[in-house]
């Protein structure tokens, strides 16, 4: 595998069966988000349809920020919200991700948000060290997400917000018939073509979103992590579920 280069094929039919239960996951989708760095951004807004700011927007909402605030984004990717973070009135903010070429684009937004490449499984940080962590579309690509959640309650500290903003389907029937044509036939094919990317990523977002724990599945394991007064917002016919909790 660390012989290939990152353009090299990541996913195939097998593999995307049930992506969450590929045992080098975690190389995989490193090598995945290295290979699509460059055009992470345009693809995100334009098959979004320019939702996924106001997302993280929302996200920085929920959280309740205050001025005294330190908050670590994990899985921060190119920095968006933890740009949001900071322009919601943080005091300090750390942004963490496993795949190091994310973090150059992530930093040419912004010099005022500090980056380090980090495993959200184990985490660069001291015990109760921030009062806010997050994570955006990144939980259901990390090989463990009950360990990175155990993780995340260890550096929050007492009274600590989780934020977790995730992909699921509408519950709408009609809604989600169509959202799957999208989602499984039109996003991957036009992803790809502005992507240029050979690793399969845009084969595997969809594969992981709809094989990855329905809404009510990832507030219990939120709370089997340690966390109280779990809440699960969801957002844009259910699109985009932002979950909340406390330390």
């Amino acid at each position: 595998m660390k012989n290939q280069p990152p353009t090299s094929k990541v996913w195939d039919d097998a593999l995307l069966a049930n992506p969450h239960a590929v045992s080098d996951k975690r190389r995989r989708v490193q090598r995945m988000f290295a290979a699509i760095a460059p055009s992470y951004d345009v693809n995100n807004r334009l098959h979004s349809l320019w939702m996924d700011q106001s997302w993280r927007r929302r996200a920085v909402r929920l959280a309740n920020v205050q001025p005294t605030d330190t908050v670590v984004d994990i899985a921060c990717g190119t920095g968006d919200l933890a740009l949001a973070f900071h322009r919601g009135g943080a005091a300090t903010v750390l942004g963490i991700d496993f795949t190091f070429e994310m973090l150059p684009l992530a930093v040419g937004k912004s010099q005022e948000v500090r980056y380090v490449n980090g495993d959200a499984q184990a985490l660069p940080l001291p015990d109760v060290c921030c009062d806010v962590i997050s994570i955006a579309f990144g939980i259901r690509n990390v090989a463990d997400p009950s360990a990175a959640l155990r993780e995340f309650h260890r550096v929050l500290r007492p009274g600590g917000r989780l934020i977790v903003l995730e992909f699921a389907l509408p519950t709408h029937p009609l809604l989600r018939g169509l959202y799957n044509f999208y989602f499984k036939q039109v996003l991957p094919r036009t992803a790809t073509l502005i992507s240029g990317d050979k690793t399969g990523a845009y084969r595997y977002l969809p594969r992981s979103v709809s094989t990855f724990l329905e809404p009510d599945q990832m507030a219990i394991m939120i709370r089997g992590a340690g966390f109280s007064d779990v809440l699960a917002h969801r957002m844009t016919f259910g699109i985009c579920v932002c979950y909340g909790g406390i330390k």
